[in-house]
């Protein structure tokens, strides 16, 4: 299988290209400018890509529907360390997700909110440490769920209350849910969970 990739030096480089974008950034968007190709090149060399992820202990998983690609560990290692409050900005980027993309009612549009919106939602928690977002933490989560595709800023400036952030349908494919609905009581739950005072600074995997 592996021997298609010597015929052509384009095709080991476009292979290489990609599947280092899917280890350092997780996710690989159709809608991305800079993950568009890679997304196809994998999409059309499925079985290829999943049989060396696989030698590696991951699985590739795509959703054509979305337009995602993703790199998930059989072995539940090498995940993301997150600390309490940016798993509770996760959590909140999937709620508001979901509840941006039913108003939209399709996929063709790209679900963007504003950092106030995000503010709201974090404030509603009433954690007792910290009650609302300070500055730097707003520029850590966006630098850091950026990152790995999860979002992405439009304007420069992220501390102004109308920054906009596009939550990108990969933030779906990070938690495995196999129905919406219950998906979105699950986070609702999640949150009221974090609000009753498990506010430590301790760390959580995602």
């Amino acid at each position: 299988m592996f021997e298609i990739l010597n015929e052509s030096v384009a095709q080991k480089e476009k292979f290489r290209i990609a599947a280092n974008k899917l280890l350092n950034h997780c996710f690989l968007l159709k809608k991305r400018e800079d993950t568009k190709k890679d997304y196809f090149f994998v999409k059309q060399n499925l079985e290829l890509f999943v049989t060396y992820f696989d030698l590696l202990g991951y699985d590739v998983k795509m959703n054509e529907d979305q337009g995602v690609i993703g790199l998930v560990n059989q072995f539940s290692v090498g995940r993301v360390e997150l600390s309490k409050y940016e798993s509770i900005v996760l959590l909140i980027l999937r709620l508001l997700y979901i509840e941006k993309r039913k108003e939209l009612a399709t996929y063709s549009e790209e679900v963007t909110v504003l950092m106030e919106e995000i503010r709201e939602k974090y404030a509603m928690l009433k954690i007792r440490a910290k009650p609302v977002m300070d500055k730097g933490m707003e520029r850590n989560f966006v630098k850091l769920f950026r990152k790995y595709n999860l979002i992405q800023n439009l304007d420069t400036d992220v501390n102004q209350a109308d920054a906009r952030i596009v939550i990108y349908p990969s933030i779906i494919m990070a938690v495995t849910v196999e129905n919406v609905n219950q998906y979105y009581e699950m986070t609702e739950q999640k949150l009221k969970e974090y609000a009753v005072g498990n506010d430590g600074a301790d760390k959580d995997n995602e």
